[in-house]
């Protein structure tokens, strides 16, 4: 019997496996179900990796502000002279802060010598120099004395409770409230006393419905 050479016996597997319909089927199937395997997972991992996120929380209003006053803090205690480290800033460190601040001031102040000192609005303009608002300052003083506790601070020595620092925005308040005519004192709520007991209200007297008017003009002065 001849032995077939290499090639040939290649050649006829070849052959006998191309013309084995059976064998093409099922190994088309196969092929088939791999292929489908592989989409299915490359899907998945696709979906897996693209599936959306959480996005992180944005920091509050409050929260910017607050990283901005101390930033601006810390830049004023690098520029001055000589420089202070924070655990050095006393109330006193805290004042001059403050009094620096009145430079970027957009509040007018009168004077005692102004005409329109104690005027809530005045008439015409005059040369009294800007300040910054009580409220402006409170506030500050509020977000940089948490800011001095988050990064550290001991709470016993915040610079920025001081008593000095209390005195002087109370001195600013009072001041202000003089000189621009305005009150900052909040309204006391009054409290119902318990003796007097409430009447129900009168019943209300029948109101008749008129149409509008077409002169009626609803702006108010």
């Amino acid at each position: 019997m001849a032995t077939i050479p290499p090639s040939f016996k290649s050649s006829s597997n070849t052959e006998n496996t191309s013309m084995n319909p059976i064998t093409n089927s099922t190994a088309g199937k196969n092929n088939s179900n791999s292929d489908m395997n592989l989409i299915t997972s490359i899907t998945l991992s696709s979906a897996s990796s693209s599936s959306p996120t959480s996005p992180p929380s944005t920091p509050s209003r409050y929260e910017n502000q607050k990283r901005r006053d101390w930033n601006t803090f810390g830049q004023y205690l690098r520029n001055h002279k000589p420089p202070l480290s924070l655990s050095r800033c006393s109330g006193a460190h805290v004042l001059e802060f403050l009094r620096y601040l009145d430079q970027f001031g957009k509040t007018k102040v009168h004077t005692q010598l102004c005409p329109f000192f104690g005027l809530p609005n005045p008439p015409a303009p005059c040369p009294c120099p800007l300040r910054q608002a009580w409220g402006s300052l409170d506030a500050l003083i509020g977000r940089l004395r948490a800011a001095f506790e988050e990064n550290g601070g001991n709470p016993e020595a915040n610079p920025f409770g001081a008593r000095a620092v209390r005195l002087y925005l109370r001195e600013v308040r009072d001041s202000q409230a003089k000189a621009r005519g305005i009150s900052y004192e909040k309204k006391k709520r009054k409290r119902p006393d318990p003796h007097v007991q409430e009447q129900p209200p009168p019943a209300a007297a029948p109101t008749t419905t008129l149409p509008p008017s077409n002169n009626a003009t609803t702006s108010n002065h």
